[in-house]
């Protein structure tokens, strides 16, 4: 038998065989590949039953990325409790961080922090839609906006999202970040900020007419409030979208960037509101992609993909998945 396999083996193999048989081996090792997994960090928070985030991981999916949410960025110069969230004695009667701890993170960023293990080897990152970001974090910090109604702070988020950002900045990672987190790529840049965009206009002697948020009636579900954007066309917003003007994009905020003047920022969407440009886009003009959106196009795709009753008034589909595939793809 063995001598009978040895002269199988000096004969000459035809050529159509060894096609075959190279073909078929190339089909194996293509099947046994994996495609390359296309992970997109999403900046921790503690409620993930908010749709603030639940339909920022339905938008990635959709994208063809893999969403995960990071761990929470701890900064050591801060006290926790057991349940790692910042210490009372870090914030004041109100949730806002202390303004010397503020100082401090401000001044050490993700330096004295985790966020370099939390990031690992994710090369873009998201940050979501939430609560109002402590104004002592500002670049000149300033006292809270004294409404009751709307007092929502989270400093453990608030130094989470800081020292995350922080890092992803210097490490230039690609940011995307949507309504809190566009304030929070402006405030870590020096912006300064609309506490509350009812009051500033009322300081105007304006009249405004909640176009960014639907003004609350009682318990009832407040949906986001639709407009439009003007586009700046040498800009990232352009470039993902390929239009002038957004149409319908969904609004949900009471607060707003006032100004990027003298920060690495650009303005690159605004809307009219009252004859006021309100900023609506963001870029960082110093690093490889950046930006920051005050809208929800995660809204209106999650609407289209749930054919809900409303989702004509809002951003189509294919432009609000045109942000998420820019994110996972490019």
């Amino acid at each position: 038998m063995t001598l009978s396999f040895k002269k199988t083996m000096n004969k000459k193999i035809p050529a159509v065989l060894l096609l075959f048989a190279c073909t078929l081996s190339l089909g194996i090792m293509a099947s046994c590949a994996k495609t390359p997994e296309k992970k997109i960090g999403i900046a921790w928070r503690s409620d993930l039953d908010s749709e603030f985030y639940t339909n920022i991981v339905a938008a990635i999916k959709k994208a063809g990325g893999t969403p995960y949410l990071l761990p929470q960025g701890i900064s050591t110069d801060l006290s926790y409790n057991a349940d790692k969230v910042v210490a009372g004695s870090c914030i004041d009667d109100n949730g806002i961080l202390q303004v010397s701890y503020a100082k401090t993170l401000r001044t050490f960023g993700w330096q004295h922090s985790n966020a370099k293990d939390l990031l690992g080897d994710f090369k873009a990152v998201v940050f979501t839609g939430g609560e109002d970001i402590s104004p002592s974090l500002y670049a000149t910090p300033v006292a809270w906006h004294g409404i009751e109604s709307e007092k929502d702070y989270n400093a453990t988020r608030d130094v989470s999202d800081y020292v995350t950002m922080s890092y992803c900045v210097q490490q230039d990672i690609k940011v995307m970040g949507f309504c809190r987190g566009m304030q929070m790529l402006g405030v870590f840049s020096g912006a300064t900020v609309i506490q509350d965009i009812p009051t500033y206009f009322t300081s105007l002697g304006l009249d405004y007419h909640y176009e960014h948020r639907n003004e609350k009636t009682g318990d009832t579900y407040r949906d986001y409030a639709p407009h439009d954007v003007d586009v700046v066309e040498n800009s990232k917003l352009y470039t993902i979208t390929g239009t002038k003007t957004l149409s319908k994009v969904p609004s949900w905020h009471h607060q707003s960037l006032k100004s990027v003047e003298n920060t690495p920022l650009k303005v690159t969407g605004t809307t009219l509101t009252e004859g006021i440009a309100m900023i609506e886009s963001i870029e960082r003009t110093d690093k490889t992609f950046e930006v920051g959106f005050q809208f929800h196009p995660e809204a209106a795709l999650v609407k289209n993909l749930n054919n809900v009753a409303n989702k004509a008034n809002y951003m189509d589909a294919d432009t609000a998945l045109k942000f998420f595939t820019s994110l996972v793809n490019d």
